[in-house]
């Protein structure tokens, strides 16, 4: 079944911004953190928000993506502005399993940065 739901990806000029949404279909489910993948690249750590706000970011993407968190809905925000064309991949969320070990991947969402 669906656990965590992607939604924002699209098609952007480069300097563009974008919003992904990561939503949560169960509670038991924490949305915590963002990876991306390019074509033939490995999975690339992105960015993270711990239930306590603080947040961590990759070298890349430090000073342009900003991670959120909306605790009423059991959704993280990734704003990204100032995107660059090496920015284009697949965009994952991680959430973390609450009340035991491991983490739920969701399918992701495209982000493409071409003029």
């Amino acid at each position: 079944q669906v656990q965590l739901v992607e939604s924002g990806g699209g098609l952007v000029q480069p300097g563009g911004s974008l919003r992904l949404a990561c939503a949560a279909s169960r509670s038991s489910l924490l949305p915590r953190a963002w990876y991306r993948q390019a074509p033939g690249a490995q999975r690339e750590f992105v960015a993270t928000i711990t239930s306590g706000g603080v947040t961590a970011y990759g070298d890349s993407v430090t000073g342009r993506f900003t991670i959120s968190r909306d605790s009423s809905k059991n959704t993280v925000y990734l704003q990204m502005n100032d995107l660059k064309i090496e920015d284009t991949a697949v965009y994952i969320c991680e959430a973390k399993i609450l009340g035991r070990a491991g983490e739920a991947w969701g399918q992701g969402t495209q982000v493409t940065v071409s003029s």
